[in-house]
């Protein structure tokens, strides 16, 4: 019998401003290199979402944040562990300085398509725009 895969809690925001959703390019040196996310991170051990939220934005683009309603949450099973991803509105304040992230854009739902995401995201996203697989 295999063992169990570890799950990783992570928080991710959509943010959005005059109809276009902030998403955040991973670091090249990252697992999952250069692949498009909805900003956010780990949930640390004694973290709430919203504070894990909260800090990750601060650390990753230089924000301070507001977390708001929770969205969704998906399951998504990598090859050696599993991710459950929440999604909350949140919103931002402050000027972006990507940190802790190789970039970032503003894009419109429509754009998304156009860039690749992780796959957790990607599933995330499909259950935010009601698009699921046959």
């Amino acid at each position: 019998m295999s063992e169990p895969r570890r799950t990783i809690r992570v928080v991710a925001a959509v943010v959005e401003k005059s109809g276009q959703y902030l998403i955040t390019q991973r670091r090249p040196n990252a697992v999952l290199p250069l692949l498009w996310e909805f900003p956010g991170g780990k949930v640390e051990a004694g973290e709430t979402d919203g504070e894990a939220l909260a800090r990750e934005l601060l650390e990753r683009l230089g924000v301070t944040a507001e977390v708001g309603e929770w969205i969704s949450e998906t399951v998504w099973d990598y090859e050696h562990y599993r991710v459950a991803l929440t999604l909350y509105e949140c919103e931002t304040h402050g000027t972006l300085e990507p940190r802790g992230v190789h970039g970032y854009r503003w894009v419109t739902s429509d754009e998304f398509d156009q860039f690749e995401f992780t796959p957790a995201d990607e599933a995330s996203m499909n259950r935010l725009l009601g698009v699921y697989d046959a």
